[in-house]
This record gives structure tokens, C-alpha cells and sequence, in this order.
């Protein structure tokens, strides 16, 4: 046999056993849970939350029990549902913004400066503040650089409103109270529940 047959051969056998290998993966994926989506990048676990601001029209959870409330400009107005801190460490803040205005909101201001995170248009910027202990914790990131909030914040027409959340470090389990502060809002003085 010479060497050109040998390395089409070869190649051949590369081939086959790459395209076979491929299949297994993509069978052994299965469901969409570990799926490359079409650009070819992993999704991102959501949580419950994370879910529901993929429906816009959804009403947040609880949206009739209202904890607090901040009023911005334009008749940007966020009312606060709940903050609640999970057994993993984490605390989720939900809420609903509302627009009273007379023209279209957009979130720009909400999202936080860091050049790393990718998160246009959200509330990546939204803090909990622990006054007592003197800590601010900032809103978690995916391995992607993405915000666990709600994102894709622009064109709220006057007369709408969405449910928003955000996922932060559980403070101690001794903090019970913090503010929640977004970006050109004031903030308000919330309890954690457990």
C-alpha cells in the first residue's frame, strides 16, 4: 500500500470516528438542558425567576404583596414583591417595573459599568446594602459574564409594566433587614424572608 493510500485511509478513519463521536454527545445531551444552542454556546441555567422574565406579560411572584417602592424619573416606578434568601446562599429579589410616563423606558442606566459583563439593558446594577454591617453585595454572574437578573430592559411604553428580579449573596443570616438600590432610583429598605 503506499503512503498516500494509507493517509486517505487514515483520514478517513478520523472522520468516521469524529462523526460518530460527535453523534454520542449530542445524543447523550439530551432535552435541551445541556444542548449547544444555535450559536454554539452552552445555555445558562435560570432559575424560576430568570424564567419568568422571558414572558413579559407574566405577573411576578406575589405581585399583589408590595414591600416597598421607588419612584424615578419620568414615571419610572419599581414596586418591590419580595426578597427572599434560599438554602444555597443566595438571596432573590422580585419586583415589577412600571411605567407612568408619557414615553418609552429603557434600563441603560440600570446595568453596572464593569467592561467584563456582557448584560445590556438590565439591572445589573441593583446592589443590596447591609447598613448595619457595612456591605453592599452586587448582583451574581453567570460563567458568561451575565447578570442573574432580568435583562432585555428597553422599550417599556408608557402604560406597561414587567416583572424584574435579582440574585445576590445571602448576607448573614443574622441580616434581616437591607436597601435595594438600582441606579437613579432611591433606595428601600426591605426585609429578607427565609
Amino acid at each position: 500500500m503506499s503512503i498516500r493510500r494509507t493517509t486517505k485511509a487514515a483520514r478517513g478513519a478520523v472522520a468516521t470516528a469524529s462523526a460518530v463521536g460527535l453523534a454520542l454527545v449530542v445524543t447523550g445531551c439530551g432535552g435541551d438542558g445541556g444542548a449547544p444552542a444555535a450559536d454554539g454556546k452552552k445555555p445558562v441555567a435560570h432559575s424560576s425567576a430568570a424564567l419568568k422574565q422571558n414572558d413579559p406579560g407574566a405577573p411576578a411572584d406575589d405581585a399583589d404583596k408590595v414591600i416597598g417602592e421607588m419612584k424615578g424619573a419620568d414615571g419610572v416606578v419599581v414596586t418591590l414583591h419580595s426578597v427572599i434568601r434560599d438554602a444555597g446562599g443566595f438571596v432573590t429579589v422580585n419586583g415589577t417595573v412600571a411605567n407612568h410616563g408619557t414615553r418609552a423606558f429603557n434600563a441603560v442606566d440600570w446595568r453596572s459599568h464593569e467592561s467584563e459583563l456582557r448584560s445590556r439593558s438590565s439591572i445589573s446594577g441593583a446592589t443590596l446594602v447591609d447598613k448595619a454591617g457595612k456591605k453592599r453585595y452586587l448582583v451574581l454572574r453567570d460563567t458568561n459574564g451575565e447578570c442573574l437578573c432580568t435583562t432585555g430592559l428597553s422599550g417599556l411604553q408608557p402604560g406597561a409594566s414587567r416583572p424584574i428580579f435579582a440574585q445576590f449573596p445571602a448576607p448573614p443570616a443574622k441580616v434581616t433587614e437591607v436597601d435595594f438600590q438600582l441606579p437613579t432610583m432611591p433606595p428601600a429598605s426591605v426585609q429578607i424572608t427565609d
